[in-house]
């Protein structure tokens, strides 16, 4: 007899239309299971206004359906309240017309954690569904809970689908407060508890949940619209929360309360869930006869045998959802093409989270997998181990590589291949793949080319998102999760200054958590002992490498142990590009310096006797790739030694519109710059220094790319001129020195550059307020910087006597014909526009006889010219 309003029960199956038709078994059952805490009846209506008679029209065609239903005994019920509302209660009102072969019931539990003599928790929820619809079906297992019960094993089998309508898989923030309220109420808080976001045990029922029923037809909804409560908006259950990796998933524009309740047939959100509702219902004698048919030929078989995994996840692991659902969805998408083995290859810099990724995925998808295997090939020794020993897991006594991948590939079985740490670019890693088209692997990687092993399926890791970033680094550093929103712009700070580097977070939480300083100390010990802290290792937990450094070192080893001559211009190449910013550097930059210092050789000692001049020296210390010898320009050893960086992570390509550009990542910047004596830094500060300023001969370059060169030069200079004084002689340290103050210049870094020049001065022991002819450069400089700093009177004074000193040269030099014009805009700036005019004058009337008509310095001094007569 079918369940009434009147009659319908707390706990239990309550059947609202059998589906059977002179006793006929039903086609199918569609079984509604509410949440926890729900009411048996109201959960599942919803009550709509009748006021213009369009909700009563709704029903029509369910009222004749009932009329129907009257002549075989059953009562027909009301749905008017009277109030000028209408209760639809969609399993009865919707779903009985629709599916009149269908068994509908809903199923009603007590969980109302308000209520103080409930006292259950999930699991005991689960295995009572699990027996009551064992008695009604005389068949088996619907839920995971039932999976390793051997007389629930045919119920699992004829589920066709699972439909979830809010179901907060990883937990609701919600729960904590529920928690709270709960202990004040004096009731038991055991359900809201196994709620939270990140519960254990949550994650344990979702996890097997998961590995039992991966393979099903699952969809999972969840609400747009907040909570509301007043002076209280929230989200119960996050999109995240409400999904499962690699499952449909829709959002319903309602709140949480509201994914359960539709208002009748033509209620937009219902328009969504019927449609899988029907598809399961269509579908569902075919799937269930698919099921069958695997379990009897032995193919469809649950649950992990083989489980060769080197360590458990880290506790700490946070974010990369949506990558793991990428990776999920590659490695057992079982409907995939089956001339194609499943891949999914991870390539980034050291200690990113690469084989962290790996343990996460191996541990979720373990019961999807016959067998999961872990080889090291970080050297070929661990890997041939590794491989051998998976060969005799599996019942297998081998010797070689090449005869454990084949007892590999001959399994029929579903497995996983992890092939951890594959970081030597020299080494072709496909020796390590199995053969054929079974199984799945993933391989991690520093070697961006490993991605040709799985195009399709790849990912360039990069940092955690920055919410992320700052979630794993509160956790690592023990802070009470109450206590996160104060401490985030504390921890958004750290995560700034650390480029959200995975590990480096974690050995700054470890060393916050240890007590050695506060988070909000953090930024000031870091710029003081930086070394000290990225090579500080915690005691417990350590990653493969103990410390950040350690893992960048890693790649510089391979270089070293290459002994080839494209690994030792990388590692070179990586010195200099630790001497400027970690930001991207254009390649041009590279091919200028050559062009300047091809000009250079071809001119004579005395041509390049000033302070300033660039000399063979300085094109002698471009750093070998560049071939500064060469008649013609050539890249090649450039570009290996920069690929060589790329494949290895350590540096990231850019395509500067057709052009390229190498960047860095913060912390792989400051190592390779650490982990330089200090000879072998100065070296590296010399030739970045003649790469910087003999491009400078290209003024067009300069002033095109200055937004991305000013970094650079910021960051090349950010060193004490004492230091760099002891890197080599004056003629080669000064001229260098001046060309980037002249950079600043014309960048109009003003008070950067006046430090610079205040040190110059005091290094050199040069008075700054008496021009000596020796170092006339850069006087000039020093005069232009106090014009550019509002400081006229000071350069108005400097510049006569630079001026006076320049009278021994041609009246026409272009040095001389520069001062004068520089002095005329001090005296402007000063207030005597009288002089300038008349030193202006004299600058026009030589450029009009040597300079052509549209020179840009006989265009200036003429346009300044007129600028001053207009305002005299």
């Amino acid at each position: 007899m079918a369940c009434t309003k009147e009659t319908v029960k707390s706990s239990g199956l309550n059947i609202w239309s059998s589906g059977a038709v002179d006793g006929a078994v039903p086609a199918v059952d569609i079984i509604a299971v509410q949440g926890l805490g729900a009411h048996p009846f109201y959960t599942w209506v919803k009550k709509t206004a009748t006021s213009n008679g369009e909700e009563a029209k709704r029903f029509r065609d369910t009222v004749q359906f009932w009329k129907a239903s009257k002549s075989q005994g059953t009562k027909p019920r009301s749905k008017d309240k009277g109030d000028g509302s209408i209760e639809c209660m969609w399993p009865r009102d919707l779903l009985v017309p629709l599916f009149p072969n269908a068994r509908i019931a809903t199923y009603s539990y007590k969980s109302d954690w308000r209520d103080r003599d409930v006292k259950t928790n999930l699991r005991e929820c689960a295995e009572q569904l699990l027996n009551i619809l064992f008695q009604h079906r005389q068949h088996a297992n619907t839920l995971v809970i039932a999976i390793h019960q051997q007389c629930y094993n045919d119920l699992g089998l004829s589920v066709a689908g699972i439909i979830f309508l809010g179901a907060p898989f990883q937990g609701s923030d919600a729960a904590l407060f529920g928690k709270w309220l709960a202990r004040l109420a004096g009731c038991d808080s055991t359900l809201l508890e196994l709620l939270e976001k990140d519960s254990p045990t949550l994650y344990g029922l979702s996890r097997d949940f998961w590995g039992s029923y991966s393979d099903r037809g699952l969809v999972c909804f969840y609400e747009k619209r907040q909570a509301d409560y007043g002076l209280l908006k929230a989200q119960i259950i996050s999109p995240q929360s409400a999904s499962l990796l690699g499952k449909r998933m829709m959002f319903l524009d309602t709140d949480h309360s509201g994914l359960n309740k539709f208002s009748g047939k033509d209620d937009e959100n219902f328009a969504l869930v019927l449609p899988e509702i029907q598809r399961m219902v269509n579908d569902g004698p075919s799937i269930v006869a698919g099921h069958h048919r695997a379990k009897d030929t032995g193919a469809m078989r649950h649950g992990n045998i083989h489980w060769m995994v080197p360590r458990p996840i880290n506790e700490l692991f946070t974010g990369r959802t949506d990558l793991l659902l990428r990776i999920r969805e590659t490695l057992c998408n079982h409907t995939s093409s089956a001339d194609k083995q499943r891949r999914f290859v991870i390539t980034g810099l050291g200690g990113q989270g690469k084989s962290e990724i790996c343990l996460k995925v191996a541990s979720v998808t373990r019961e999807e997998f016959w067998g999961v295997f872990w080889v090291d090939v970080g050297k070929p020794s661990t890997a041939k181990s590794d491989l051998i020993a998976v060969a005799k897991i599996l019942g297998r006594s081998v010797e070689t590589v090449s005869d454990a991948l084949q007892v590999l590939a001959n399994i029929k079985q579903n497995w996983l291949l992890i092939l951890d740490n594959a970081d030597d670019p020299d080494f072709d890693y496909q020796v390590y793949l199995p053969s054929g088209t079974q199984g799945a692997v993933i391989m991690t990687s520093r070697v961006s080319e490993c991605r040709r092993y799985s195009p399709d399926a790849t990912e360039a890791l990069e940092g955690l998102e920055n919410g992320d970033s700052q979630e794993l680094l509160l956790k690592a550093a023990e802070v009470p999760k109450e206590l996160w929103p104060s401490h985030a712009s504390q921890a958004e700070e750290v995560v700034r200054l650390l480029g959200s580097h995975t590990l480096a977070l974690l050995q700054a939480g470890a060393y916050i958590a240890q007590g050695h300083c506060h988070l909000h100390q953090y930024p000031e010990v870091y710029r003081r002992q930086r070394q000290r802290l990225l090579k500080y290792k915690p005691k417990q937990a350590q990653s493969r490498y103990c410390n950040v450094y350690a893992t960048f070192e890693a790649s510089a080893d391979v270089l070293e142990q290459s002994g080839s001559q494209a690994a030792h211009d990388a590692l070179y190449l990586l010195a200099i590009l630790s001497m400027l910013s970690s930001s991207v550097l254009p390649f041009q930059i590279f091919e200028e310096a050559w062009n300047s210092g091809r000009e250079v050789l071809g001119t004579s000692a005395e041509e390049t006797s000033d302070m300033s001049a660039m000399s063979r020296s300085h094109v002698l210390r471009l750093p070998s790739f560049i071939l500064a010898d060469s008649n013609e320009w050539d890249a090649y050893r450039l570009v290996e030694a920069s690929s060589l960086l790329v494949s290895l992570s350590l540096v990231a390509r850019h395509d500067l519109d057709g052009s390229s550009g190498l960047s860095m990542h913060a912390l792989t910047h400051v190592w390779a710059k650490d982990r330089q004596e200090l000879a072998q830094q100065g070296d590296a500060w010399v030739a970045a220094g003649c790469v910087l300023a003999l491009s400078r001969s290209n003024r067009h370059m300069w002033r095109t790319r200055e937004r991305r060169l000013l970094p650079h030069i910021q960051s090349y200079l950010d060193i004490e001129i004492r230091r760099v004084l002891t890197f080599g002689t004056d003629a080669t340290i000064i001229p260098i020195l001046l060309q980037c103050g002249w950079a600043l210049l014309k960048m109009r870094q003003d008070s950067r550059l006046g430090r610079v020049l205040d040190d110059m001065f005091v290094e050199l022991k040069k008075n700054p307020e008496e021009v000596s002819a020796e170092c006339l450069p850069l006087y000039e400089l020093q005069a232009r910087s106090l014009f550019n700093l509002g400081k006229s009177k000071r350069a108005v004074e400097l510049l006569k006597q630079v001026v006076k000193i320049e009278e021994t040269l041609a009246v026409d030099h272009p040095d001389r014909l520069a001062s004068q014009h520089a002095l005329a805009r001090a005296y402007k700036s000063n207030g005597q526009v009288k002089e300038a005019v008349e030193l202006l004058e004299q600058v026009v009337k030589i450029t009009e006889v040597t300079l052509a008509i549209d020179h840009p310095d006989r265009v200036a001094s003429e346009k300044t010219l007129a600028y001053y007569l207009q305002n005299v």
